[in-house]
């Protein structure tokens, strides 16, 4: 395949969409930027993608919940033509309310799970509060296309609503079983301790930063790899030995090049 085609969905409120616009097209891909309006009234633009992505933001401005109303108008327009999406093996991308999007429109941790009570949702940190600042983060020997297992990655966050929290203990155990706990916080080796601690920013079950489907073909994660592409967005960029790109970039390297 010559070009990914990528759809960034937006609605009111989104604003990282501009941001991983640029961060796909770096990982050369053809992004599109789309409301979602539109989508509701063509699904048929899903037809000519390969990647769909929920960027970042506060989507109609997060009320009730964090990325709730975004998800339930995918689930009640659109949940059919998701579904069908993900069953073709094409892939979604969603970062922070595109993460919360994706757990409370019931793709996350497993689309198949349609109709049934959620095993998991994304809420309010613990402690409470807004989280703004860089995290390190690891991927997980798991079935995401998006990560390398193994890997580090140092990316900053934005949110007070991003504790992944299960409904109960075997729904955490479920899910680490198929190795769906793709990323999880971990303490950074270049951050300075006081940009750094605690390694678990919010309070999330098992320390999970991103979960991925059974298939490994969605992922949804807190952190915001759009937001580290270059070097001289890292926080430590004067004083540390320059490494390029940034860390972020390599999420969307490997979705282009799973299409290769």
């Amino acid at each position: 395949m010559s070009q990914v085609n990528v759809l960034i969905l937006r609605a009111a409120g989104t604003n990282c969409d501009l941001e991983t616009q640029h961060a796909w097209e770096l990982a050369g891909a053809r992004p599109e930027r789309i409301h979602v309006r539109r989508l509701i009234e063509q699904p048929g633009l899903l037809d000519r993608v390969q990647v769909l992505t929920i960027p970042g933001g506060f989507s109609y401005g997060d009320d009730i919940a964090a990325g709730k109303i975004l998800a339930v108008q995918l689930e009640r327009h659109l949940g059919d033509a998701l579904r069908a999406f993900i069953g073709s093996g094409r892939l979604v991308l969603g970062v922070c309310n595109g993460f919360q999007v994706l757990v409370k429109a019931g793709l996350l941790p497993d689309s198949h799970q349609r109709g049934r009570e959620p095993t998991c949702t994304v809420t309010y940190n613990e402690p409470p509060g807004f989280q703004d600042r860089w995290v390190a983060i690891r991927a997980r020997d798991s079935p995401c296309v998006f990560t390398e297992p193994g890997r580090a990655y140092e990316l900053p966050i934005a949110h007070g609503e991003g504790r992944v929290l299960f409904a109960d203990a075997g729904a955490l155990q479920e899910v680490q079983r198929q190795h769906q706990d793709a990323l999880v916080y971990v303490p950074s080796p270049s951050l300075s301790a006081g940009m750094a601690m605690p390694a678990n920013p919010n309070g999330s079950d098992g320390d999970i930063a991103g979960l991925c489907d059974p298939t490994g073909r969605v992922l949804g994660l807190m952190p915001h790899p759009e937001r580290f592409v270059t070097w001289t967005q890292h926080p430590c960029w004067t004083s540390l030995p320059p490494r390029e790109p940034g860390d972020g970039l390599a999420i969307f390297q490997r979705a282009v090049a799973y299409f290769a």
